[in-house]
């Protein structure tokens, strides 16, 4: 058996508890879990930096009122009991705390009247900030980045789900070392007085964690091969891919469950989905497209993440349509939107250079009537798609622009067949959406509709019977 290392117990303490310091008990997953419920304060920073275009450009146009309601949505993803929240002003950051010395004596102090397990922090803090917090208040202190890895280690289900989500949390673990340890005396290597240094406890964890990042790139390796093998198959078969995108919690599984009737897990919640799934359905004249629901985005994802779940995101790449679901009710949704077309832009996706993108606008159902006309009003044929996945409306509407999207690639053929070849017949069927047949003593026309991804095959096998 493998002896137990400094780095395991690191996934289960944070290390550097202070006298009267809660320790935190963690299971040792690969990633840092919190047990449950825990009672917990969510903070909003408001950085006051210099210039407006500052501001703008750190944590875009949102509100921090809005900011803070996602932070309180993304902490009752993981059942977070909150006890107190809050927007916090932070005149001048401070490199050792972000907070001044006042305002963190005045958060100790609710932390000690609360008795909290955990204080969230929904703005980037930098190993040592975390540290010098976590001392100050005498309790776990975690970041945005940290909140999102303890969703995502807990809603993962899949092998590749979890492989993203051990290497995205040991990535940025990897960086936050400094906060372990209180001891960084040296471990002597050799004997007496002539052993060298050796390597700081901090350089031995680092190791051990590189070790291991090392080991999940390689098994996520082979889980990319293997599902690049399943796209490759994928391409042979007639059925084209139509990708759902979109901030999370926009609806994207509810509709997915709409359009296929299957049973995908739905709730109100952030990220409820992480694991791509992929159903086959049938649109209005009878042909099939494969539907694929995908994990959704939000803003200031640290680019590790996206990288790791890269290999899931990579249906999107790999797409012939692109559904950009919208949770039109939420009061940021036009924020939201530019998050979504800035994550599609990282992972080199757009209107340019890849699958057409198509807006779908949910939740109309929650909009006020009066509002929702003038919205709709003037947004044409080729405007967003507005429905609500939950209701049901709007959903023959969207079924309806898929169809037309897919037949604009098609090409129509008169064909004519032996009246006596009944297979190459049903074969026709299999392979065509037949828009006109007439049946004659000894032969059988047809007019069929062949999408382009059953071209090559279609004029291979029927090539002699096409009219010209």
């Amino acid at each position: 058996m493998k002896p137990k290392s400094r780095a395991d117990d690191f996934s289960k303490s944070n290390g550097s508890e202070e006298p009267g310091q809660k320790s935190l008990r963690l299971k040792d997953t690969g990633v840092d879990r919190l047990p449950q419920p825990f009672r917990a304060m969510i903070l909003e920073p408001v950085l006051q930096l210099r210039g407006e275009s500052a501001q703008a450009e750190l944590r875009g146009n949102r509100s921090p009122e809005a900011r803070l309601e996602e932070a309180l949505g993304l902490s009752a993803a993981i059942n977070l009991n909150i006890a107190h929240s809050g927007v916090v002003r932070v005149n001048n950051p401070k490199p050792a705390t972000l907070f001044g010395d006042g305002k963190v004596a005045e958060l100790a102090g609710i932390v000690a009247s609360e008795d909290l397990d955990l204080v969230v922090i929904d703005h980037p803090l930098t190993p040592v900030q975390q540290r010098n917090l976590e001392r100050r208040l005498k309790t776990k202190v975690i970041d945005r980045t940290g909140l999102i890895l303890e969703i995502f280690g807990d809603r993962a289900r899949t092998k590749e789900g979890r492989l993203q989500v051990d290497l995205a949390h040991l990535t940025w673990q990897k960086s936050r070392l400094v906060r372990s340890w209180t001891h960084l005396e040296r471990q002597r290597g050799g004997a007496g007085f002539m052993g060298g240094p050796g390597e700081t406890q901090i350089e031995a964890d680092r190791r051990q964690i590189q070790d291991r990042i090392i080991a999940l790139q390689k098994q996520l390796e082979q889980v990319r091969r293997t599902r690049d093998l399943h796209r490759k198959k994928r391409k042979k078969i007639p059925q084209p891919v139509v990708a759902l995108v979109g901030y999370t919690n926009a609806g994207k599984s509810t509709l997915f469950n709409r359009l296929t009737e299957a049973d995908v897990f739905a709730k109100d919640l952030l990220f409820a989905t992480l694991d791509p799934t992929l159903r086959k359905i049938k649109l209005p004249h009878g042909r099939e497209v494969i539907l694929s629901d995908t994990v959704g985005f939000i803003s200031d994802l640290p680019t590790h993440l996206v990288a790791a779940f890269r290999a899931t995101l990579e249906e999107v790449l790999e797409a012939d349509l692109i559904l950009h679901v919208r949770d039109i009710s939420h009061s940021d949704t036009d924020a939201q939107a530019e998050d979504v077309k800035k994550t599609l832009t990282d992972l080199g996706v757009s209107a340019q250079t890849g699958a057409p993108i198509v807006e779908v606008w949910n939740k109309i159902d929650c909009l006020d009537p009066a509002y929702r006309d003038k919205l709709l009003d003037g947004q044409g044929e080729e405007g967003p798609i507005a429905l609500s996945a939950l209701t049901g409306e709007g959903i023959d509407q969207l079924s309806a622009r898929i169809d037309a999207f897919m037949a604009q690639k098609d090409d129509v053929f008169d064909v004519v067949l032996p009246v006596s070849d009944g297979s190459l017949l049903a074969q026709l069927y299999q392979m065509t959406e037949v828009l006109e047949r007439t049946d004659g003593e000894e032969t059988i026309q047809a007019t069929v509709r062949v999408s382009d991804k059953q071209r090559g095959p279609f004029r291979e096998k029927f090539g002699a019977h096409i009219e010209s």
